[in-house]
C-alpha cells in the first residue's frame, strides 16, 4: 500500500467526513452536515469543494483514486449504489464515476461505509495481523461486515457481508426499516431506542419517559442512577448484540469481532458480557473468537479507502 494517496469521503445519514489520507495517516479532514432524507445530488457540490480545499491544504502531489464510503448497499462491480434504505434516495440512480471524473479526472471507487471501516481496522486497526474477522458497529443503527481470507465477502447482488444488523433476532419483534421483523436494528439500536426504553418501562414512568429521542450515553447515565427502564432497556440491548454476534460467527467463523459505533464508548461494560455469552453459547469447537473493540474509531471507513485502492487498482 506504499504510495498510495485517497480523496476519501464516509457518507452518514447526518453528515460526511472527507479526508485526504496517504497510507495510514489522515492528513487533512473535514466533516459537513448532511441530510439522508433530502437528494445526495444536492450535496455533491458541497462534497467537491470541501476535497479540493482539503487537497490544496495537503503535502501531496497526486491522489490514486476517490473512494467513496455509503451507508447502503453498494456495487463494488459495478461501482454505483443499490439500494438506500431511505437514505439518499436518489443515489441509486446518480452516476457518480461521472461526477467525480469531471471534478476530480480520478478514478472512483465505491463501498458500504461498515465494510469501508472493516477494511480499515484489518489493515491498520484491531482486526491487523488476521486473515478472518467480522466487523459490527453499534450506533444510530447497527452495520454488519465480513472478511475471509483478507478479502471483503463478495456477492453479485451486494448484500453478502453487508446487512448484518437486519438479521433477525426476536421472533416476532418490532418492524425494521428494512421491512422486517425483529431485525438487530430494529431492536438494539439508537433509531429504535426511544420505543425500546417506552417498551420496557411499561406501565410505570421512567426517567426519559417523556423524551421523543434518547441515546445510549443518556440510557447508560439512567442506569447508573438506578432507572430501572433504563438497566433493562440495557439489559434487553445486550442479548440482542449478543444473539447477533453469535448469528455472525456461526456465519462467518472469524478469529476475531471488532466493535465499533458511538455505543462503545462503554466498551468495559459492553465487551466483557458479550464475550462471556459468546464463549457460552458460540459453536466453535477448541477455541473461543475475540472480541474487540475498534482502534480507529471515527477515522475505520476513511483509512479504509487505502486497502480498498490496493486491492481495486
Amino acid at each position: 500500500m506504499s504510495d498510495i494517496t485517497a480523496l476519501a469521503i464516509d457518507l452518514g445519514g447526518s453528515h460526511a467526513a472527507c479526508a485526504v489520507v496517504r497510507e495510514s495517516e489522515i492528513l487533512a479532514q473535514r466533516s459537513l452536515p448532511a441530510n439522508g432524507s433530502e437528494p445526495l445530488a444536492n450535496l455533491l457540490p458541497d462534497l467537491a469543494k470541501a476535497l479540493r480545499e482539503l487537497l490544496a491544504s495537503s503535502p501531496i502531489d497526486h491522489c490514486s483514486a476517490l473512494v467513496l464510503g455509503f451507508c447502503g448497499i453498494a456495487s463494488a462491480r459495478e461501482n454505483r449504489v443499490l439500494a438506500t434504505n431511505g437514505k439518499f434516495k436518489d443515489a441509486t440512480g446518480l452516476d457518480l464515476p461521472g461526477w467525480c471524473q469531471r471534478e476530480f479526472g480520478l478514478p472512483f471507487l465505491i463501498e458500504n461505509d461498515a465494510r469501508l471501516a472493516l477494511l480499515g481496522e484489518h489493515a491498520f486497526g484491531a482486526a491487523r495481523g488476521v486473515q478472518d474477522a467480522v466487523m459490527i458497529t453499534l450506533g444510530s443503527g447497527i452495520g454488519g461486515s465480513a472478511l475471509l481470507d483478507g478479502r471483503l465477502l463478495q456477492s453479485k447482488h451486494g448484500l453478502a457481508g453487508t446487512i448484518g444488523g437486519h438479521i433477525p433476532v426476536v421472533l416476532g419483534g418490532r418492524r425494521c426499516s428494512c421491512g422486517n421483523f425483529g431485525c438487530a436494528e430494529a431492536e438494539a439500536s439508537t433509531s429504535f431506542l426511544s420505543e425500546i426504553y417506552r417498551q420496557q418501562a411499561g406501565r410505570s414512568t421512567g426517567e426519559l419517559s417523556n423524551r421523543k429521542a434518547i441515546g445510549f450515553a443518556e440510557v447508560f447515565q439512567a442506569a447508573d442512577a438506578g432507572d430501572k427502564a433504563a438497566i433493562a432497556t440495557l439489559e434487553h440491548c445486550l442479548q440482542v448484540w449478543s444473539a447477533l454476534t453469535v448469528a455472525l460467527i456461526h456465519a462467518y467463523d472469524p478469529e476475531v469481532v471488532v466493535f465499533g459505533g458511538s455505543v462503545l464508548k462503554r466498551a468495559a461494560d459492553i465487551l466483557p458480557r458479550l464475550q462471556e455469552y459468546v464463549g457460552a453459547h458460540a459453536w466453535t469447537p477448541g477455541r473461543t473468537v475475540s472480541l474487540r473493540a475498534a482502534a480507529l474509531g471515527p477515522d475505520a471507513a476513511l483509512l479504509g479507502a487505502i486497502p480498498l485502492i490496493g486491492s481495486r487498482l
